[in-house]
């Protein structure tokens, strides 16, 4: 576990099942505040993810679900606690670091040179056969969090005088 990334829940997913997975994670009391102070956040009295992971062909893996999450963030304007509720869905696909080419393999580092007009995300790529399932779920919490929280009726100077 870092600083960087501590929430980590690895999945192989070499031995996927050909119905696919599911699994629910929770961060513990040491991971969520270890994610609060990340994400510069009071507290997180709870981080949840139930999430799905299916073969989406050859060497590729999808995982969809839901991040829920309860915490305690600062107001912007009087830095008071405010209790908010996350919700993110997900849903991102996985493939091996080596993606086939005419002629040879393309690293996943090139892999913006290729022009993709389908619209989506290039995959994220499979780390050793294994997916980790927590720093997904970090991602997504972070993702879903109020940038600019705000208690309701707070005001700064300016606005309560009606200068805006």
């Amino acid at each position: 576990m870092t600083d960087a990334n501590p929430f980590v829940r690895l999945v192989r997913v070499d031995a996927l099942p050909k119905d696919g997975l599911s699994q629910v994670i929770e961060a513990n009391g040491g991971e969520r505040a270890a994610l609060a102070k990340l994400n510069d956040l009071l507290g997180i009295a709870s981080l949840k993810a139930e999430l799905r992971l299916t073969r989406a062909g050859r060497g590729a893996v999808r995982v969809r679900g839901e991040v829920t999450a309860e915490v305690t963030q600062a107001c912007v304007v009087t830095l008071e606690p405010i209790e908010a509720s996350v919700r993110e869905e997900v849903d991102v696909r996985f493939a091996e670091p080596k993606l086939e080419r005419a002629g040879g393999k393309l690293d996943v580092a090139d892999k913006n040179e290729l022009l993709d007009l389908s619209g989506e995300d290039p995959p994220d790529p499979i780390d050793n056969g294994r997916i980790d399932l927590g720093a997904l779920a970090a991602e997504f919490f972070a993702l879903g969090l109020d940038p600019y929280p705000r208690k309701p009726g707070a005001a700064l100077a300016a606005e309560a005088k009606g200068e805006t």
